[in-house]
C-alpha cells in the first residue's frame, strides 16, 4: 500500500493557505515601491528560458525528465502572465501585457501537452 501522508499533508496545506490568503488580502498595501524591479522581471524570463532549453535538450535526448521540466516551465509561463497582467497599468501597458500573456499561455499549453503525454514514446521510460 502506498503511503498517503504526503497527499494528506498537501491537502492540509491547501486548506491552511485559505486563511493566509485572507490575511494578505486584508493587510497588504494597495501599492508599493519595489527595489530591483528589472532584476525580478529579467530573472523570471531567465527561469522560463532555462526551462524551455532544459525541456528541449532532455526531450531531444529521449529523457523522461523532460516531462518534469515541461511541467515546471508551464508553471513559470503562467506565473509570468499573471504578474504581467496584474502589474500592468491601464491602456497600452495592459494591452501589451495581455498580448504577452497570450504568448505565455501558448507556451504553457505546449509544455502541459509535453508533460502529460505529448512527449515521444522514447521519453516515457528510461
Amino acid at each position: 500500500m502506498r503511503k498517503k501522508w504526503p497527499w494528506v499533508l498537501l491537502g492540509a496545506t491547501a486548506v491552511l493557505l485559505v486563511p493566509w490568503m485572507v490575511v494578505l488580502a486584508v493587510t497588504l498595501p494597495g501599492s508599493t515601491e519595489v527595489d530591483h524591479w528589472p532584476l525580478a522581471w529579467v530573472g523570471l524570463d531567465v527561469l522560463m528560458a532555462t526551462g524551455c532549453a532544459a525541456t528541449a535538450l532532455l526531450g531531444l535526448r529521449g529523457d523522461a525528465r523532460a516531462r518534469l521540466t515541461a511541467s515546471a516551465t508551464a508553471s513559470m509561463a503562467v506565473l509570468d502572465a499573471w504578474f504581467d497582467i496584474t502589474t500592468a497599468g491601464a491602456g497600452a501597458p495592459l494591452t501589451e501585457a495581455l498580448l504577452c500573456a497570450l504568448a505565455e499561455a501558448g507556451l504553457a499549453g505546449a509544455c502541459v501537452y509535453l508533460a502529460v503525454g505529448g512527449c515521444p514514446d522514447r521519453c516515457r521510460t528510461r
